[in-house]
């Protein structure tokens, strides 16, 4: 029998402005990889329900359990998966950890690590160039989920690729 060919999982960490967008696109360019956007499925599946942080938690949990299984999928063809979603604490973490674990797939996760005032600049440059996010890229937002965010740790046990 032969060995399978098990494609590789990118994932992102990095405060909201931190430029994660940009480098999955860079990233699925470069790999030739299905890019998913959890923005994008977010938009197309509930469009104008998220305008809070609990909207975007309570669809965004909606969401996961079918992706997991479209991206194991994927995975196990043996083409590369670069997901825009964010890997920003350790539970959003766990949440990836079991995607490329129960496959047995490579994985990177790419940390973006870029401080507070280069996130808020990329924001309000990014209010000005698509205002349908001006609702929900605030520096209220910001702040609200910058709560939350834990930087990735050597002991999660993951390949890390930091950029600053």
């Amino acid at each position: 029998m032969s060995e399978i060919n098990v494609g590789t999982l990118v994932f992102f960490c990095g405060k909201m402005g931190a430029g994660k967008s940009t480098k999955a696109q860079e990233f699925a360019s470069e790999r030739n990889a299905v890019l998913l956007s959890e923005d994008e499925w977010l938009e197309s599946l509930y469009p104008n329900k998220i305008s809070s942080l609990d909207d975007y938690i309570k669809y965004s949990r909606r969401l996961k359990p079918q992706i997991k299984k479209l991206v194991q999928s994927i995975l196990l063809t043996g083409t590369d998966v670069v997901m825009d979603f964010p890997a920003n604490t350790v539970s959003q973490r766990a949440w990836f950890k079991g995607i490329f674990t129960e496959v047995d797939a490579p994985h990177s996760l790419v940390f973006i690590d870029v401080g507070n005032a280069t996130c808020l600049e990329r924001i309000e440059k990014r209010r000005i160039e698509q205002p349908e996010r001006a609702a929900t890229d605030t520096v209220e937002m910001f702040e609200q989920v910058t709560k939350y965010f834990v930087a990735p740790t050597t002991e999660e046990g993951f390949h890390l690729i930091r950029i600053s």
